[in-house]
């Protein structure tokens, strides 16, 4: 009986990691880096904001702006991304299909940036 519960607590454990860990997809995503910082109260991740640009279906109407949110695990990436807020930069994410809580607020995580010039 123990021998089957540990299998059957090991069988979860690894279906779990394999879940929060599977990248649904990836991609890139350009624009003018608006906000990013570190935020949380029992875990800290970072999290910033993309303004991919402005959309205007009809002539003489404001623009709506197209805003991205994102986390970042890596501390790295998340020091770079600090310097570059209003500036454009092109970032590679990998959007998985949950996230933990101690991971980002988001499911897109970025893991590249590019200063666009």
């Amino acid at each position: 009986l123990m021998l089957y519960s540990f299998l059957i607590l090991t069988l979860a454990a690894i279906g779990t990691y394999l879940y929060f860990n599977f990248t649904y997809s990836d991609g890139n995503r350009a624009g003018t880096l608006i906000k990013f910082s570190k935020k949380g109260y029992v875990f800290k991740t970072y999290e910033g904001e993309i303004n991919l640009g402005g959309v205007n279906p009809i002539p003489g109407n404001t623009i709506a702006n197209n805003m991205w949110v994102f986390s970042v695990k890596d501390d790295a990436v998340a020091y770079k991304l600090m310097e570059m807020e209003g500036k454009n930069i092109r970032v590679h994410y990998k959007e998985k299909i949950r996230n933990l809580p101690w991971q980002g607020e988001t499911k897109y995580f970025v893991d590249q940036v590019d200063e666009v010039k």
